[in-house]
């Protein structure tokens, strides 16, 4: 690990920094002024940098600019006087991680440099493991299966059938496989066999000879002949129409096919790897996929893990294409907050993969502030989210249902589940909603789920509104879900009690 680098004119402040860092055995370097940080900084680099805001010679702004132009993961510590607002602005607009107000508490000083030296710790980790796995991210162990699928199959020119979710990041997978395997320096070539129109795919797989068809006025080279030597990823394979399944079956078998309009037999020397996010055996018994097809490409079958299965990786993948998309845009990388963080890896993602890069592109673009907080994420999904959330006891339960509710022993213990004290208030809630929605049910009520929704939602609301002391903004935020949410369901539930925001 790097030293921590402390930038002050004063020897005080240094001396003090130094003192207490060695005392957390963190290892130091000190500069009585920028200019010669900004030398140092020509040869070697920090953890963290300290450094105070006025200085003889360049200001402490200045080395910020000058670190976050050469160095942007390094976090700075902006030291500033509590008169000096306007240069704490400052800081914070030149991508500073936190400022220090003189005079400081040591204690807290530390704990600050701490917390910065633990977010230098993980952007590094981050930027090794996307240097070292340049292709496809993960650590989850069903990656690592697929990791060791890839490395098994790196010297064999076996037919493979990668299956998984859509944006799983199948094609990843299949340039993955091209890229170990003996084929690496011939071309990769993909297609969509979904994207093109049946009329078409056979004209993109296999060429054209002039005069095939109307519009062909030059012989054309088909995917097949472009990917001669190496490998042909053919997409979304379970959508090829039935026709055009025939004429793959033969090049597969036997290795050669025809232009179109064409009468010379072709060589092809091709690996093929398909992909699909259907399930090919649902498609050969409804009569849509050729069984001998399906056997023919389903030689080694890898199966991808949807992100649901994966959510280990979320945290870093997360913070790859945070980095990419800044890296993209020319703009420094954001950070997630650790509240913001472990809200995305609860997110269900439907779109895997490609939906996470889609939402950190988003958020690099449109999220306020460097730190990226719930709240700062689009509305909809912390709406969507907050909409699935468990939902806690409500203090309108009538009194039938407390009497129904199951009742604890001498010693506090549930008798019906034998749980502790602790255990049985916990669930308590629980059992007084299933005692409530029994009553219900068994009174041939209807409207069960819309009366105790409500009852639920109201309870929510009110205790957190009175907990923000009326602010309908405030408790939105605490509860997870958005503003127009929030004034919807006050509305709805007659709730008063609110102060304007």
């Amino acid at each position: 690990m790097k030293p921590i680098w402390i930038v002050d004119d004063d020897e005080s402040i240094r001396w003090v920094l130094e003192k207490a860092l060695a005392r957390e055995n963190l290892a130091t370097r000190s500069f009585s002024s920028a200019r010669d940080a900004l030398q140092a900084l020509q040869t070697e680099s920090p953890q963290v940098l300290v450094s105070d805001i006025r200085m003889p010679g360049p200001s402490g702004l200045e080395l910020l600019q000058t670190v976050k132009a050469e160095h942007p993961a390094i976090p700075v510590i902006i030291i500033t006087a509590f008169s000096d607002l306007d240069s704490a602005v400052s800081a914070f607009q030149g991508g500073a991680f936190e400022y220090l107000a003189k005079p400081f508490d040591v204690d807290k000083a530390v704990e600050l440099i701490r917390r910065a030296l633990e977010e230098s710790l993980r952007e590094a980790d981050v930027e090794q493991a996307a240097a070292e796995a340049t292709e496809i991210l993960g650590q989850a162990p069903a990656m690592q299966d697929v990791f060791r699928a890839i490395g098994r199959l790196s010297q064999s020119n076996v037919t493979v059938l990668i299956t998984g979710e859509s944006g799983t990041g199948k094609e990843l997978v299949a340039r993955a496989l091209h890229k170990h395997s003996p084929r690496a320096a011939q071309p990769f070539v993909a297609l969509n066999t979904a994207a093109i129109p049946k009329d078409l795919l056979e004209s993109e797989l296999f060429g054209h000879e002039r005069g095939a068809f109307t519009g062909a006025q030059t012989m054309r080279r088909g995917r097949f002949e472009q990917a001669e030597g190496g490998t042909l990823f053919l997409d979304e394979i379970g959508d090829m129409p039935f026709d055009l399944q025939t004429r793959l079956l033969r090049v597969l078998s036997d290795g050669h096919f025809y232009r179109v309009g064409g009468h010379q037999s072709m060589k092809a020397n091709v690996r093929v790897i398909a992909a699909t996010h259907q399930n090919l055996e649902h498609r050969v018994r409804e009569g849509l996929f050729r069984e001998d097809l399906y056997h023919r490409l389903n030689v080694i079958r890898l199966r991808l893990p949807s992100l649901r299965e994966r959510r280990e990786d979320i945290t870093i993948l997360a913070r790859h294409f945070l980095t990419q998309s800044a890296r993209q845009l020319g703009v420094e990388a954001k950070r997630l907050s650790p509240q913001a963080m472990q809200f995305l890896s609860q997110l269900e993602l439907p779109g895997n993969v490609r939906q996470l890069e889609n939402l950190c592109n988003w958020i690099t673009v449109m999220a306020p502030g460097q730190t990226v907080e719930v709240k700062d994420l689009p509305q909809d999904l912390v709406e969507e989210r907050a909409i699935g959330e468990p939902l806690p006891s409500s203090p309108s339960m009538t009194a039938a249902a407390m009497s129904a509710a199951p009742k604890s022993d001498g010693d506090g213990a549930s008798a019906e589940h034998g749980e502790t004290p602790a255990g049985a208030e916990k669930n308590q809630w629980i059992a007084l909603l299933e005692a409530e929605a029994a009553q219900m049910l068994s009174a041939d009520r209807p409207e069960v789920m819309d009366v105790l929704g409500r009852q639920f939602e109201a309870a929510l609301i009110k205790v957190a509104l009175k907990h923000t002391h009326g602010r309908k903004n405030d408790a939105a935020v605490r509860l997870g879900i958005g503003r127009n949410t929030i004034t919807r369901k006050i509305q709805e539930l007659s709730i008063g009690g609110v102060a304007e925001d």
